[in-house]
This record gives C-alpha cells, structure tokens and sequence, in this order.
C-alpha cells in the first residue's frame, strides 16, 4: 500500500520550476514538479545518464536530462528524446490545503 509522504508547501515552489525532494523514509531522491499550477513527481535520476534531472532544465512538461541532454515528460515518466529511452517513475501526487504529498510506493 502506498504512504503519503509530505514534500513542500504548495506555495513555495513557482510555477515552471522544480526541485529535489528528500522525504524520511524514502531511500530515493524524487523531483518535484509545478507546471500551470499542477504537481508532478518523478524519480530525480535519470535512467540513462545516472545524474540528478533537477540538475537540467525544464521546459513546460519536458525535463532535460544535464548529462547528454536527453529528456522525459514529467507528467507519464515517458522518455520522449535520445539517447534516453527508459521512462521514469512516476508518484500520484496529492494536494491537501498547502500541502503537496506524494503517494510512495516502493
């Protein structure tokens, strides 16, 4: 079963922006993502490069991987440029009051 796990307060991220998120009791970084008012959360490593993604750009929904350049869509995981290929996980994200939660699921 999934826990909800707490990652920021709703305003102190902008939108178009993202940020590595390091949640107790999860033994991964995830990337947390606004684009138009909306969340988003991924694994923050990229499958192909084995770097921090939060380290790139993003660009609407596309995050640009810093290593090769490669990129994946924020909001399925899916890798959408070379030489990326294997999507990412993705976390439902959850929005209570201020307060954004991912569901964690190992």
């Amino acid at each position: 079963m999934a826990e909800k796990i707490f990652l920021c307060r709703s305003a102190d991220m902008s939108n178009g922006t993202m940020r590595q998120v390091c949640p107790r009791g999860v033994d991964v970084e995830l990337a947390l993502y606004k684009v138009d008012g909306k969340f988003y959360v991924t694994d923050d490593l990229c499958t192909h490069g084995m770097v921090a993604l939060t380290g790139g750009d993003i660009e609407g929904t596309t995050v640009y991987c810093p290593l090769h350049g490669g990129a994946f869509d924020v909001c399925t995981g899916k890798a959408i440029e070379k030489p990326c290929t294997t999507p990412l996980k993705t976390y439902e994200v959850v929005v209570e009051s201020d307060d954004v939660y991912c569901l964690y699921d190992e």
